[in-house]
Parts: C-alpha cells; sequence; structure tokens
C-alpha cells in the first residue's frame, strides 16, 4: 500500500463492553439507539458489511458484504478519547488517567489564575451546553474563567470569544496543559468557546483540544521516522500533542472533515491520512441526539461510495471509532464502554469477517506491516487477513 486512510467516526460505539459494569455502562449500544431513529439511512454501510459484524445483526447482513468487518474489544483502562486514540496508535493505558469528580485540587486552581490574572468560576462536573449558561453573565462582568470537568479525563476551559479572544484562550489553555501533569496529568486541557447573549449563549466551532503526549512511541512517529508522511484531519494533531504528524488540516465539522478526505485522494503522499470526525460525539452523542446522530451517520453513508470511487489500486480506508456514546443512555450523558466497528476497504480487498479484535492496537500493527516496517508494537496484524 501506498496510501492508507485511517478515520474514526467518533464514539461509534457497536454494544456493551465485557467490563461495561465496571464503568456503569450495562446495556450501552450507541448503534442500537440509532438504528431506532427514521433519520438512520446507512444502505452504503450496510453493503459494506456493518451488519455482518456480530452483535450488530440488527443493521442487516448482507450475502456479499463488500469490506473486511470486524468489531474491536478496547484495553486500555477508560473509555475517553485520549485512550482510544492511543490504543489505535498501538499505545494502551493501563492506568487510568486522572478524573477529578469534585472538582480539581485548590492548588492547581490558584497557579492558574495567579499565572492568567484571571478569576475562576465553577470548577466541578458540568454539562458543557449548561455551564456556560449558568455561568456566561458571571464571566461576561468578571472576565474570570469558566472550569469545570466531567467523568472524563479533561480539563475545560469556556470564555465568551468577545471577552478573551480565541488566541489568549488557546495560549491560556497552554499554560494550563504546563500545570496539569504528574498526578494532575489529565487526558485533554479543551477550549471551550462561546458566543451569543444573555439566556442564548451557544458554543462556536472554535475548540480545540492541548493533550497530554503518549508515554511511548505511536503509529504516527514510526511512521514519521521512517519517512511516510503522517496526515493529520480534524482534531488528530491535537489529541496527540502534534507528535508524530507531518500535516495538519484543522476542522470545524464533520463535513469540512469528510471534504478534506475528498482533497487528500487528489494529493500525491506516501504514508497514512488520519481523519477524526467529532460531531457524532460532540454535538450528538454527549447531548442525546438520537435523530441527530442519526442523520450525521446517513451523511457519512451518502459520503463513503463517493471517496471509495476515487480510492486507487493502492490506496486502502479503515473506518472505525475510539469509544461509544449512547445518545439514548440515560445514566449520564458521557462516554459508554462498549465495542467499536471495524471496516476496511481496498480494490483487492479479501472481505472477511475478522472477528473479535482483541485491542484497538491491531490497526496500529496492521498499518506499520502494510507499509513493511518493523515495530513492537504488542497486538496482532490483519495484513494476511485483508489482502
Amino acid at each position: 500500500m501506498k496510501r492508507i486512510f485511517l478515520t474514526v467516526l467518533d464514539s461509534l460505539g457497536a454494544g456493551e463492553a465485557p467490563d461495561a459494569d465496571k464503568f456503569g455502562d450495562n446495556g450501552a449500544n450507541t448503534l442500537l439507539a440509532l438504528s431506532k431513529s427514521k433519520r438512520l439511512v446507512i444502505p452504503n454501510l450496510t453493503a459494506a458489511g456493518i451488519g455482518n459484524i456480530e452483535g450488530l445483526e440488527f443493521l442487516g447482513a448482507v450475502k456479499n458484504p463488500k469490506f473486511a468487518h470486524g468489531r474491536m474489544l478496547e484495553l486500555s483502562a477508560g473509555k475517553d478519547t485520549t485512550t482510544g486514540h492511543f490504543e489505535i496508535a498501538g499505545v494502551v493505558s493501563e492506568t487510568p488517567l486522572p478524573t477529578f469528580p469534585n472538582g480539581f485540587d485548590r492548588e492547581i486552581i490558584d497557579i492558574l489564575s495567579e499565572r492568567t490574572g484571571r478569576g475562576i468560576l465553577c470548577n466541578k462536573p458540568y454539562s458543557g451546553t449548561k455551564v456556560i449558561n449558568d455561568y456566561g453573565d458571571e464571566h461576561i462582568k468578571t472576565g474570570s474563567l469558566i472550569v469545570y470537568t466531567s467523568a472524563d479525563s479533561v480539563f475545560q476551559i469556556a470564555a465568551h470569544e468577545d471577552i478573551i479572544p480565541l488566541s489568549e484562550l488557546y495560549e491560556i489553555c497552554r499554560e494550563a496543559r504546563k500545570i496539569l501533569t504528574g498526578k494532575w496529568g489529565v487526558g485533554r486541557v479543551i477550549a471551550r468557546p462561546f458566543i451569543g447573549e444573555s439566556g442564548n449563549y451557544t458554543r462556536s466551532a472554535n475548540r480545540r483540544d492541548f493533550s497530554v503526549e503518549a508515554p511511548s512511541d505511536t503509529m504516527l512517529d514510526i511512521l514519521k521516522s521512517n519517512g511516510k508522511d503522517v496526515i493529520a484531519i480534524g482534531k488528530i494533531s491535537d489529541i496527540y500533542a502534534g507528535r508524530g504528524i507531518t500535516k495538519a488540516h484543522l476542522t470545524h465539522s464533520n463535513s469540512e472533515g469528510m471534504q478534506a478526505m475528498l482533497d487528500m485522494l487528489s494529493y500525491d503522499f506516501c504514508g497514512l491520512c488520519f481523519t477524526n470526525l467529532v460531531d457524532f460525539d460532540m454535538l450528538y452523542g454527549h447531548r442525546r441526539d438520537i435523530d441527530g446522530y442519526a442523520a450525521a451517520l446517513s451523511e457519512f453513508d451518502a459520503f463513503l461510495p463517493r471517496f471509495t470511487e476515487k480510492m486507487r489500486d493502492d490506496d486502502l480506508l479503515i473506518v472505525t471509532a475510539d469509544h461509544g456514546c449512547d445518545p439514548s443512555f440515560s445514566k449520564s450523558t458521557d462516554h459508554t464502554r462498549e465495542y467499536v466497528p471495524l471496516l476496511i476497504y481496498s480494490k483487492d480487498i479479501s472481505a472477511k469477517n475478522l472477528g473479535t479484535r482483541r485491542g484497538f492496537a491491531d490497526i496500529a500493527k496492521t498499518v506499520l506491516d502494510l507499509f513493511g516496517i518493523e515495530n513492537k508494537i504488542n497486538a496482532v496484524s490483519m495484513k494476511s487477513d485483508i489482502l
């Protein structure tokens, strides 16, 4: 292979994992929730074989699927973006990233306030859409930062774009990232800018993530060190703290991300094009919007043949997810511990059932194997199964 396109449909879970009870996620099933929406229209994913994946038979199995297909079980001790993407890239997180269910230590807050010269509001777990309406007016009056978290390992800073310019907010997040190390080393510091007026504040599309670095070399580092291109679309560059990336395209929506993927088909590169489509998670999963999520997946479904028809003979496409976020789950609005789907396509694909893969890192092993790069990633390559 000369070019591999790896696309993460952020949070598209494929049913509760065997250890879902440890995360309070018994019964979670993102795709099952979507299947009940009239807005789910996915004939291309069905033809690809998504309904042939174990546990997803309710989507409709086909006799001759076009893609190799299976599901993956996460081995990392977490269910968030960081651990999911690290494992996809070959690094299993055996220790959970720290969370702060009672808010962040006073010392963290005091240091950030001192370094930024701004007060701190909230400092507790909160819904991202609710926190700006509950604290937005006080933020406008005082210029204080709205700091909050969730069940995930995140330190989120919300600020109105008219009060704190984006450049300043991003710099504040970089400062927070420097503080949040060691026992405070959260997976991501997230800039959450918002706009609007009192009673009608809304998040803008200018979110940025500032991630903790992977503890060891990822697939991206290995590819780059072996002279391969590593092109990041969406928040991929942010997730990996810019490490192992040769070219980054920041996007603000799924549609921008898919267009960037199409554009890359005309670009002569040798290596990996890695895309994250975040709207599934950010706009629909966490907000428990089943119909919105279903419509977004239908949009990707319509995009899929447009992409595969333009693929070259030496191109390969991998479609998967990083965790679940069941929009019908009533226990919380957080991510859900689920299997994730796996679909692989090339012009000469062997459309086998790849079964249940023990670990997302099988993707990293396969990508490096397809490029003939030796590595020490502890996983199982699928090269001989798919070609």
